[in-house]
């Protein structure tokens, strides 16, 4: 997997920097998650092609993280897009697209498929050949999602000079190894899958919490996560902020990823009054020293 950082800063404006959006590869396509402002400018600056693009998830319906979906979904038609695009996101937003559609007159030229995202709802919302996306409750000041993308488990591989040993077996014999059967010679011996295959690279799992204050009831979702995404808004100096407004601190967001036993976490949704977002990351890695500060343009690779 590859994640992207579009843009990893809250709601108040600064230069150059922009609100949440973010794009991850995976298993040969990319998933949007999250549409702050600017998220289309950034995916062109960052070279996300836009026709590799099949869903889009939106964590919540404050505007840092959904201005920029308009104007994408919008381009799409400038381009005349004919694919199917999928859209993720919780059930409020529906109306407020089709009237935006009616009154801007915009008729688009590609089927949008709505996936509305309830109350409370979590579990698998995407099933695809080779990996999952499941959704959770967070903790805000609205309803408020967090998404886990994992990888399905591939099959074994074939063991090429485990099979020199053998050097009857036909292709049949091929298929059963792949499908993790063992293998019965003509003089009746069994030959274990394991013996003539390798097992395949473990399966890679991201989690995503968006905006969310400190909730440990999401340990159980992000678990051994290969890399966790969780908004830091505040220092710990602004605790009683985060608790106001339901945001989490640096520390917070370390203490998830160290219980969770993650094995790398990258913070964002990072507050403008910061100047200096190591302040951030410090306080970070004083709990959890596998973190990183997200960054506009940054890339994590997995």
């Amino acid at each position: 997997m590859e994640l992207r950082i579009l843009g990893c800063h809250s709601a108040t404006p600064k230069p150059g920097e922009f609100p949440t959006s973010q794009a991850l590869y995976v298993k040969n396509q990319w998933l949007v998650i999250d549409a702050g402002e600017g998220m289309q400018i950034q995916l062109r600056r960052y070279g996300v092609k836009f026709g590799r693009i099949r869903h889009i998830f939106i964590s919540h319906l404050h505007g840092d993280h959904l201005y920029g979906l308009f104007g994408f979904l919008s381009t799409l038609r400038l381009l005349d897009r004919h694919t199917d695009l999928h859209l993720h996101a919780p059930e409020a937003l529906e109306p407020v697209l089709q009237e935006l559609f009616r009154i801007s007159q915009v008729q688009l030229t590609y089927p949008l498929h709505f996936h509305p995202l309830v109350k409370g709802q979590y579990g698998i919302i995407l099933e695809e050949k080779h990996f999952t996306v499941e959704t959770f409750p967070l903790k805000h000041r609205i309803e408020t999602f967090g998404f886990v993308v994992k990888e399905k488990e591939a099959p074994r591989k074939i063991d090429k000079e485990a099979l020199k040993q053998y050097p009857g077996l036909e292709i049949w014999a091929y298929h059963l190894l792949k499908a993790g059967k063992d293998i019965r010679l003509d003089d009746g011996r069994i030959i274990p899958n394991e013996a003539l295959t390798l097992p395949p690279p473990p399966p890679k799992k991201y989690a995503y919490c968006s905006d969310t204050a400190y909730f440990p009831e999401v340990i159980p979702y992000i678990r051994k996560a290969d890399l966790l995404y969780h908004e830091a808004t505040f220092a710990e100096a602004e605790k009683a902020l985060a608790e106001k407004t339901l945001h989490s601190t640096a520390k917070q967001a370390a203490t998830i990823a160290r219980e969770a036993e993650v094995k790398k976490l990258v913070i964002g949704h990072f507050s403008s009054r910061y100047r200096d977002i190591s302040v951030l990351e410090n306080e970070a890695k004083e709990i959890f020293p596998a973190t990183e500060a997200a960054a506009e343009g940054k890339t994590f690779v997995f």
